[in-house]
């Protein structure tokens, strides 16, 4: 009777020391919905370790992604063209 009373104190215990797996939001979601982007974000900067790498994977990835909107920054519309550089002569001279 002691030995299953022993048992079930630590099957108890182990189950309420088991970290609950905590939902992940996919990329696709946070650039969709800003404001929770911007709540993620904030919570990345505040405490990373608590949020998890995962999830402040993502949040970086959706701002990114947000950012750059498909390839298309708005802070590089037009390309920068570069001058051509000087010819140079054909004939060294003495």
């Amino acid at each position: 009777m002691r030995r299953i009373l022993i048992l079930c104190l630590c099957a108890v215990a182990l189950v309420a020391c088991e970290k609950k797996p905590l939902t992940i939001e996919r990329v696709e979601s946070l650039v969709a919905n800003p404001e929770r982007l911007r709540e993620l974000r904030e919570a990345c900067k505040a405490d990373h370790a608590k949020v998890g790498d995962v999830q402040c994977n993502a949040v970086a990835e959706a701002t990114r992604r947000r950012f750059l909107d498909g390839g298309r920054s708005p802070y590089a519309a037009d390309p920068v063209r570069l001058p051509a550089p000087p010819a140079a002569e054909s004939a060294p001279k003495e």
